[in-house]
């Protein structure tokens, strides 16, 4: 039986304390074994100019998500072509990796947009999605393909552009992200 691994991206500029808790939600929610934050080295949708460099980013990821039981921060993306698509990553660890199922995992304001990704008829086609809420999007679960299906998670109002932005006027981040990068998360983002 091949093992049920859902893929978390995103550039998590920086990782913070609302992704792992999904993560751990997500884990089992969607009956997954592994959950893996692919840190995105080059979204399609993000501008480039806010993105810390990608090895801090994926050392930060690391080292937060260390102590986590099957939570595993992944750089696949950083040695596939740019942009990162989703339909071609999800084609390379397929390939890669033919003992796991790949679980697509998204956030509703994504799947609002999904019909716009490149490929995203066979995502559709060739791997499930789990869809998590998002403030101010309402995913219609009735509409839904019969490989998509929305999990109820706790909504956590935290983002990364917020502790940046907290970084920079010189406010506290304690409790936005784990006490392991901390100092580290302030030590990158200070201007």
């Amino acid at each position: 039986m091949k093992k049920k691994t859902g893929i978390f991206g995103g550039s998590f500029n920086p990782i913070h304390v609302g992704h792992i808790a999904l993560a751990r939600q997500l884990l089992k929610c969607a009956g997954l074994q592994e959950v893996w934050f692919v840190v995105s080295p080059q979204n399609p949708w993000k501008c480039e100019r806010e993105l810390l460099d990608d090895e801090r980013r994926l050392d930060m990821a690391r080292i937060a998500l260390r102590e986590e039981e099957n939570l595993l921060a992944s750089d696949y993306e950083f040695h596939l072509q740019r942009p990162s698509y989703t339909l071609n990553t999800l084609r390379h660890l397929s390939e890669d990796y033919p003992d796991r199922e790949f679980v697509l995992l998204i956030g509703g304001d994504n799947w609002a947009q999904f019909d716009k990704w490149y490929g995203y008829q066979e995502i559709l086609s060739n791997y499930s999605i789990v869809v998590y809420p998002r403030r101010g999007e309402n995913v219609e679960v009735k509409e839904l393909p019969g490989n998509v299906s929305v999990v109820d998670t706790p909504f956590l109002d935290i983002s990364s552009t917020e502790i940046r932005n907290r970084i920079l006027q010189g406010q506290s981040i304690h409790g936005l992200v784990p006490k392991s990068i901390e100092s580290l998360v302030l030590r990158n983002y200070q201007k």
